[in-house]
C-alpha cells in the first residue's frame, strides 16, 4: 500500500511539513518556525526585543554617565572642599586668616576667632582689653559674658557673706536717719566685690561690645542705646546676638 494512502490533491503537503519555496525564494512571512527555547535569527545589527546593543569599549549606553576614576568629579561639577575652605580663586567671607567653626587654629588677635572656647575668649578679652578697632565673634562675645556674670555673682555671695548681718530697721522714727546709713554702708560692703570687678572689667566690656558691633557691620557708637532704658538694651542684645557680616572688614586695623 503506497505510503500516502489516501492520496492527497496535487500541491498539499504532508501534516506539520512546511512547502518547499523555488531555489532562492525565502519563507513567507511568520512561517518560519525555530526550534523550541531559540530565538529567530535577526537582520544582521539589528538586536532581539527588548536586549541591549553590545557596546564599544569605553562606551556607554545611552543616558548612562560613565564611571568617573577615584577622586575625579564628573565634567562640569566642582571637587567639594573640606568643611570651612573656600573653593580657588574665591576669597574668604570673613576675611583673612579665619578658621572653620570647631577648628582651633593660630587667629591673629586682629582677627575675630569664630568658634572660640571659653578660655580663648576670657584670653582674648584680657590681650584685647582696651582694643576697640577690629571685629569679635559672637562666642567671644557671650562666652565672655558669661564667664562675667558668674564670677559677679560668686563675689556679691563672697561679699555679703563678710558684710554681716543686714541692719533691722528701727522701732523709733528719730532712729530713722542711722538706720538709713547703716543700710547703705552695709549695701556697699554686700556689693563691693561685684563693684570692683565691674570697674575692673569696664573699659573691656565697652571695646567688646564695640567689636561685636562692627563684626555686624555697624558702629560701635550704637552701644549709646544703652542709655534708652529697657528698649536700648534689647535693641543692643538683638545686635550682638546677628550673625557676622563680611563688610564688618572695614573696621579692621589696617596694618
Amino acid at each position: 500500500m503506497p505510503d500516502d494512502y489516501p492520496p492527497r490533491p496535487e500541491g498539499q503537503q504532508p501534516y506539520g511539513d512546511q512547502p518547499q519555496q523555488p531555489s532562492g525564494q525565502q519563507q513567507p512571512y511568520g512561517d518560519q518556525q525555530q526550534p523550541y527555547g531559540q530565538q529567530p535569527q535577526q537582520p544582521y545589527g539589528q538586536q532581539p526585543y527588548g536586549e541591549q546593543a553590545p557596546q564599544s569599549y569605553g562606551q556607554q549606553p545611552y543616558g548612562e554617565q560613565a564611571p568617573q576614576s577615584y577622586g575625579q568629579q564628573p565634567y562640569g561639577e566642582q571637587a567639594p572642599q573640606p568643611y570651612g575652605q573656600q573653593p580657588y580663586g574665591q576669597p574668604d567671607p570673613y576675611g583673612p586668616g579665619q578658621q572653620p567653626y570647631g577648628q582651633v587654629g593660630e587667629v591673629p588677635l586682629s582677627q575675630p576667632l569664630y568658634g572660640a572656647t571659653i578660655g580663648q575668649a576670657v584670653k582674648r578679652f584680657w590681650k584685647k582689653y582696651a582694643t576697640f578697632s577690629g571685629r569679635a565673634s559672637r562666642s567671644e562675645f557671650w562666652w565672655w559674658i558669661l564667664v562675667s556674670s558668674l564670677v559677679s555673682i560668686v563675689l556679691n555671695i563672697i561679699s555679703q557673706a563678710t558684710a554681716g548681718p543686714q541692719p533691722l530697721p528701727p522701732t523709733d522714727q528719730s532712729q530713722f536717719g542711722t538706720y538709713f546709713g547703716e543700710v547703705l554702708g552695709w549695701s556697699f560692703r554686700a556689693s563691693l566685690g561685684s563693684i570692683i570687678w565691674g570697674l575692673a572689667t569696664f573699659v573691656g566690656l565697652l571695646a567688646l561690645s564695640a567689636r561685636r558691633l562692627h563684626d555686624t557691620n555697624r558702629s560701635g557708637w550704637w552701644y549709646l542705646l544703652s542709655l534708652i532704658p529697657v528698649v536700648g538694651s534689647i535693641i543692643l542684645i538683638v545686635f550682638w546676638a546677628s550673625a557676622p557680616v563680611p563688610q564688618g572688614q572695614r573696621y579692621d586695623r589696617q596694618p
